[in-house]
Formats: structure tokens, sequence, C-alpha cells
């Protein structure tokens, strides 16, 4: 599992992972175990990723923190490893079967008491949320449901509050006309969405498959 980036050639993403700090013993087991499930692996993101969310993380100090996305847990597993005793992730998905491989993994690592998984739509999780505001929050989920998301959690940012979205250049495919998919279309209108809202200020980084940075204003 590399930076996954279409624009980085091999040996530059094999540098990248190389000189991000290296996935922990617990991080590794998850890595493999996820890997072993086939192509749907890829919806996992690269360890330099969740190097950066623990950087983040470290630096935004968030006490209430979202992740709409779970799946095996690898993010959700970095986010809890930077967060305060006294802080929750709150981990919002769909799949039993998938969160329960974090689950596992959440406990080995010691921060399965951090995370609140919460089985459902997310949109629905989100909406019934308490006032307590978000600090942070991770999107990484189906892609159509993006501008949904974004725009429940926008306001219920608190005031030093991060929205972090993944897979927002979509392996390049975001900058061209030719791909007319679902997905495709739907990151183009997000994208073109944030950038143009005025409540906020963003930028889109080339981490990964493209990681948005979104706070407002």
């Amino acid at each position: 599992m590399t930076s996954r980036s279409a624009w980085v050639p091999d040996n530059i993403a094999t540098y990248i992972d190389q000189h991000s700090t290296t996935p922990d013993a617990v991080q590794q087991q998850l890595i493999e175990r996820t890997n072993a499930m086939g192509g749907i692996s890829r919806m996992q993101i690269g360890p330099n990723q969740g190097a950066f969310l623990e950087v983040l993380i470290g630096a935004i100090a968030p006490k209430r923190a979202v992740e709409i996305g779970t799946f095996t847990g690898y993010s959700s597993l970095a986010i809890a490893r930077a967060l305060g005793d006294d802080a929750q992730l709150i981990c919002c998905d769909v799949s039993e079967e998938w969160t329960a491989v974090a689950r596992e993994h959440w406990e080995a690592a010691g921060v399965a008491g951090k995370i609140d998984l919460r089985i459902g739509p997310a949109l629905e999780t989100i909406k019934a949320l308490d006032d307590t505001p978000v600090d942070f929050a991770f999107i990484d989920a189906d892609k159509t449901g993006y501008h949904a998301y974004y725009e429940e959690l926008v306001p219920r940012l608190s005031d030093r509050g991060v929205i972090a979205v993944d897979n927002t250049l979509w392996s390049g495919a975001v900058a061209g006309t030719d791909d007319t998919s679902d997905d495709t279309v739907a990151l183009r209108a997000f994208n073109a969405h944030v950038q143009a809202d005025p409540r906020t200020v963003c930028s889109l980084t080339p981490i990964g498959d493209g990681l948005t940075l979104i706070r407002t204003v």
C-alpha cells in the first residue's frame, strides 16, 4: 500500500512511504488484513496519509471528531491514536462486516474507548448529533453523498474545526470532462461547490488520491 497517487511515479511513491512515519505492528497487521480482501482494499487510505492525519489531529487537538466512511478502520485508528484521552471519535459506516475488522484493531491498539461506532446511513447519524461542536471531520465514503455530508457538517464546525475530504482528485479524472460516471461528476461538482463557498476556505492537496482541507471563515 503506497500513496496511490495516479500522478506520482512508483519510485517517488516508495520514497514518500519510506520517509513518512512507518506503520506500527497493529497498523501493519491491519494493512495486511485489508489487502487480503482483494481489490476492495483500495478503499483504505495509505500509511503516509494515516501519518498525515495523525499530525493534523495532533495540531488541532479536537474534542469531538467525526469520520464518515470507516471501512476496516485504518483512518479511524490513525485519528484515534492522536486524540487526547478526553476526546471522542464518532465513526459512521453501514457495514458490520468491514467495521468488525476495524473494531478488532482498535482494541489491539488500545484506542477502542475513544471511538463510538454508529452503524447506519451517515447523514442520519450526523443529523442526530447533539449541539456539541465538531472540531474535526474526515469524509471518505460514497462520493455522491459528499455534498450532503459537507452541508450538514459545516454549520456544526467549531471555530478551530477542520474537514478533511478524501479522493477529491479521483485519479485525475475530475480534471477532465471525458469521465461522466456518477462518482466523477459528483466529485467535480463537490470540488467546485467547496471552492466557491463563501463560508469556508479550502486547499485541495495532492496527498493520496487528493485530500481537501476545509475550515470556516
